[in-house]
């Protein structure tokens, strides 16, 4: 605990607790007029979360008890600065711990001590943290917003890559590649030295193959690496620069790998629990800086953690900023697939219109009529595959791609409602709609039901209405369309279309003449 005495902290307190996987922290800061947070104080304790995980798939009772322990001291920590240890402004966990079979009691069992209810970071999140600090690191280094960079998140388990190209992002992947499941999986290899190194490079080639594919059609200028152990021996490596050359990197993975775990303690002073993933952090780092045959590669040499919490805490306020991001990304998918990129747009427009002028009727949220946007921009890309049900390709298409800033459950409510565009309304039958809980079946729905009228009002593809007029009665959805003056082809869309919409808001949707 740092010495700063609580008296310091006389604005308003925010917290943050990290479940990580290697250490437990906690950030007491205080809002900034700004809305920015300053820091107050920082806690971080060792516990052996990822080794668990990646070893035996479940979190032990001892790594359990510690992690229990360690939260509780940090209540105690928080009531000395006359704050409530058990409302916490944002409460996480790494995203691996879902990996655990056993992550619902682990949970629980904090719940029950603690009264924490903790969260795993989803992907969504998780994207939106990286962004946070990709965004820093465009600020500080102006030129890389003219330049096209890469950035690498090599987590405990999963790797994540930001294509940024003059400052926007253009493409978004993510790998099974990680530190901790790369140390866990070559742990039994019982190599030492350099030979540690080459296992390494070997578990790891399939995915750095995929993504040498995945970015084969870029000229990279920069890579800008993300991590919890690359980030803590960065001033090391980058002598205080924040840059560091690849011949730099590769001499400090060899030195390492000669090093026992109590060496690289004492060389880098880091905890145990770091020091274990160090080795597949240096190599896996260099094989991607190689991969792309760059001489450099910029780590931010801000610490991992505390930028972490910090960013926990205006994460869920960025949202609505990164929804053009999210769009953008959608953009870029449907441009794969050789979409119309006139009618998806369109779509979206009119989607956006019904959402906003329905909104007493469907009471749903800003975060759901981005989704809606996403469904119409990506609902016909199915007919790459083929237009005959090209509305079930459309949604194979998106269950299996990456859409920056959105998780696994957002990407599976946006293929749904793409699916629902035409044909066959949503049915318990369908297993994809059927894995819902019902809040989120009854979210597929309403937005099914929207995106039908949408594209039923779309139905020339020669967007042709630009003007909506919506009335209601008790019956009855009435629309008016200025300057369609024969809407026989949106009628008789209609007809097939909008008979979810009446099913979900039990209004019929008529198109009333103009005049």
């Amino acid at each position: 605990m740092s010495s700063a005495p609580p008296a310091e902290a006389t604005g308003l307190l925010a917290t943050a607790i990290h479940v990580g996987a290697s250490a437990v922290s906690l950030l007491i800061a205080e809002k900034q007029p700004d809305g920015s947070y300053r820091a107050v104080d920082f806690l971080e304790q060792p516990a052996p979360l990822a080794r668990d995980v990646f070893r035996h798939g479940v979190v032990s009772a001892e790594t359990t008890e510690r992690i229990v322990g360690i939260l509780k001291d940090y209540q105690n920590a928080l009531a000395e600065y006359g704050a409530d240890g058990q409302n916490i402004t944002r409460a996480v966990a790494t995203n691996i711990l879902v990996e655990a079979t056993n992550h619902d009691i682990f949970l629980n069992r904090i719940r029950i001590a603690c009264g924490l209810s903790i969260n795993p970071i989803d992907d969504g999140e998780m994207t939106r943290l990286i962004y946070l600090k990709t965004r820093r690191r465009l600020k500080d280094t102006p030129a890389m917003k003219r330049r096209c960079t890469l950035v690498v998140h090599v987590g405990p388990g999963n790797t994540r890559a930001l294509l940024f190209q003059e400052g926007a992002i253009t493409r978004y992947t993510s790998y099974r590649l990680g530190t901790h499941r790369t140390r866990e999986a070559t742990e039994g290899s019982h190599a030492e030295g350099t030979s540690m190194l080459r296992v390494i490079r070997e578990h790891t080639s399939g995915n750095l193959a995929q993504m040498r594919f995945d970015y084969h059609d870029v000229k990279l200028d920069a890579l800008v690496v993300i991590g919890y152990e690359i980030q803590q021996i960065a001033r090391d490596l980058s002598k205080g620069s924040g840059t560091c050359s690849t011949k730099a990197l590769k001499k400090a993975a060899v030195e390492a790998s000669q090093m026992s775990e109590l060496d690289l303690v004492t060389r880098f002073q880091i905890d145990y629990q770091t020091s274990e993933a160090l080795l597949p952090a240096l190599e896996t780092n260099l094989a991607i800086a190689e991969t792309f045959d760059l001489k450099e590669i910029h780590i931010p040499i801000s610490d991992y953690e505390q930028g972490i919490l910090q960013d926990l805490l205006v994460s869920g306020s960025l949202a609505g900023t990164l929804d053009q991001e999210v769009l953008r990304s959608a953009r870029i998918l449907a441009l794969r697939y050789q979409s119309d990129p006139r009618h998806g747009e369109h779509v979206a427009r009119i989607c956006h219109h019904l959402f906003t002028e329905l909104q007493d009727l469907h009471g749903m949220t800003k975060h759901d009529a981005m989704l809606l946007q996403v469904a119409a921009i990506l609902h016909e890309v199915g007919t790459f595959v083929s237009p005959r049900a090209h509305h079930k390709h459309s949604e194979y298409i998106i269950l299996n791609s990456e859409i920056f800033g959105l998780d696994r459950l957002d990407i599976t409510m946006i293929a749904m409602v793409a699916r629902y565009h035409r044909h066959s309304g949503p049915r318990i039958d369908h297993p994809n709609y059927r894995d819902l809980d019902t809040v989120d079946r009854i979210r597929v729905a309403k937005l099914s039901a929207l995106l039908r009228v949408a594209d039923a009002l779309e139905r020339t593809h020669d967007q042709r209405v630009h003007e909506i007029l919506i009335r209601r009665d008790e019956r009855r959805l009435r629309l008016v369309l200025p300057g369609v003056t024969d809407a026989a082809v949106e009628r008789l869309a209609m007809a097939s279309k909008a008979d979810l919409f009446e099913q979900v808001f039990g209004l019929e949707v008529v198109i009333d003449d103009a005049g």
